[in-house]
């Protein structure tokens, strides 16, 4: 029996990396072994398509290409304009954006991008107000130092880790943190829920020159409108960080006030978690800010990676396709099935379920912390990761919580039957665990882990993990 080009392709590269270092390619079987057996419910991973795993591994990988479209530091980079240019332009017409930038090599790239950006065009410094020196690349040594002295007191108000935030809107380990003089706004203590007017008077009294939306464990609809009007309240430039739920953007399952690219003034994103593309990084923005955005390199990046560039384009082309917002809807719909399902056998959610594409389950009901509860599950074959909940007793580091998500099982084709039968599972599990003298420690009888572990798997079997890749 012929092969077809899916399994042709890997297979074949699989034989030449095997030829130089096996130990490889022996790694990259497992991988695609374990994913598929196991039930994936971290939030933010998902599967890319085989043609845009493909187009990572070419000869685009030994490009130099610092700069712009049509203005690079190489020769040489006539092929990779093309793939650049390509997916600025699907990214524009996916999400309705003036201008995308896609060169940032991960989500912190392009938060820093965004704020380097933000700062060179919004700084009241005698340096940045001379227009023969407006471009960052044009300031002198003396101008950097009085640049240095005003960046101190640059101040940016973005949502607490706790509270679901993520650790570059000002987690002070991050480079965030420390660049900005930051404040962070959380959520309501009785309903876990962002209160607008709380947020509004945190912007009054700090006056912040960046107000950051955006999330990474916070499982509802954000009202960017209202956000966007608070911003514009105090003068603060209104930045969104919409990694986790970009794919909820452009599968048009988030419009009107609750999608951020009409409302912010700069909007950056992953282009891997709903998405399902490459890993990678992306910032949308309108013309005035346009300019800063492109020189993010070198201002902050290193080198382009055209390769990875060149799967952006393929991935944000089929989210362009007419299914894509069926499968936005679906990811949603097996969220809410999953918290359904959980909340029936008694699980405590965060929020008390979800309207996007996660959900936050306080581990602390089933008497565990979130380490205990990882562990737990990863040893009966269901793959999440820990993570605080608002005001967590136990730090960021063993948390209270667990954080799944839907995007991958999504892919896979997973309906909310099989979300119900995910919630049995995982309950199972949860329930059946107990601490075991420390907060890492726990105890769960390795028979009841084997039997779930083989439930999930059974469960996947219907629903076959890049079914046209035959590895033999």
């Amino acid at each position: 029996m012929s092969l077809n080009a899916e399994s042709t392709a890997f297979r074949s590269a699989l034989e030449v990396i095997r030829a130089v270092e096996p130990r490889v390619a022996d790694a990259i079987e497992a991988e695609l072994a374990d994913q598929r057996e196991s039930l994936k419910l971290i939030a933010s991973e998902n599967y890319a398509s085989p043609a845009t795993l493909l187009a990572m591994g070419n000869w685009f990988s030994d490009k130099y290409a610092e700069g712009t479209v049509g203005r690079r530091f190489y020769a040489g980079c006539q092929n990779v304009d093309t793939v650049e240019a390509l997916a600025a332009e699907h990214a524009r017409e996916l999400f309705g954006a003036a201008h995308a930038y896609v060169q940032p090599h991960s989500g912190i790239d392009a938060n820093l991008v965004a704020f380097w950006a933000i700062l060179a065009d919004r700084i009241e410094s005698p340096a940045l107000k001379k227009a023969q020196v407006r471009q960052v690349n044009d300031l002198t040594e003396a101008d950097w130092f009085a640049l240095r002295r005003e960046l101190g007191n640059q101040r940016m108000l973005g949502m607490s880790l706790d509270a679901g935030g993520h650790l570059t809107h000002g987690f002070r380990p991050n480079i965030s943190g420390k660049m900005f003089d930051q404040r962070s706004y959380g959520t309501d203590p009785a309903t876990g829920l962002i209160d607008y007017d709380k947020v509004a008077e945190a912007a009054r009294e700090f006056q912040p020159l960046i107000l950051v939306a955006g999330y990474s464990a916070y499982p509802r609809k954000v009202n960017f409108r209202i956000m966007r009007e608070i911003a514009d309240s105090v003068g603060a430039t209104f930045m969104v960080d919409m990694a986790h739920f970009a794919g909820l953007v452009a599968g048009k399952v988030f419009t009107g006030d609750f999608d951020p690219v009409p409302h912010a003034h700069i909007v950056t994103t992953t282009t891997h978690k709903s998405l399902r593309g490459p890993r990678g990084g992306m910032v949308l923005c309108g013309p005035e800010l346009a300019d800063q955005v492109d020189r993010g390199c070198p201002m902050v990046l290193g080198g382009p990676l055209p390769h990875v560039m060149a799967a952006k384009a393929v991935a944000l082309a089929e989210a362009r396709r007419p299914d894509f917002p069926d499968y936005a809807q679906r990811i949603v719909g097996n969220a809410q099935a999953l918290a359904e399902g959980l909340l029936r056998r008694g699980a405590k959610l965060v929020t008390g379920g979800t309207d996007n594409h996660l959900v936050l389950i306080d581990v602390s009901g089933y008497g565990l912390t979130g380490r205990q509860a990882e562990q737990a599950l990863l040893d009966s074959g269901i793959v999440t990761n820990r993570n605080a909940v608002p005001q967590d007793p136990n730090g960021a580091w063993y948390t209270s919580g667990i954080r799944i998500g839907t995007p991958a099982l999504t892919t896979r084709g997973l309906g909310t039957a099989e979300m119900d039968a995910t919630a049995e599972l995982i309950h199972t599990v949860l329930s059946q665990t107990n601490p075991g003298g420390s907060k890492a420690k726990y105890v769960l009888d390795p028979a009841l882990a084997d039997k779930v572990s083989k439930q999930a798997s059974e469960l996947l079997t219907k629903f076959p993990l890049y079914p046209a890749v035959d590895l033999g």
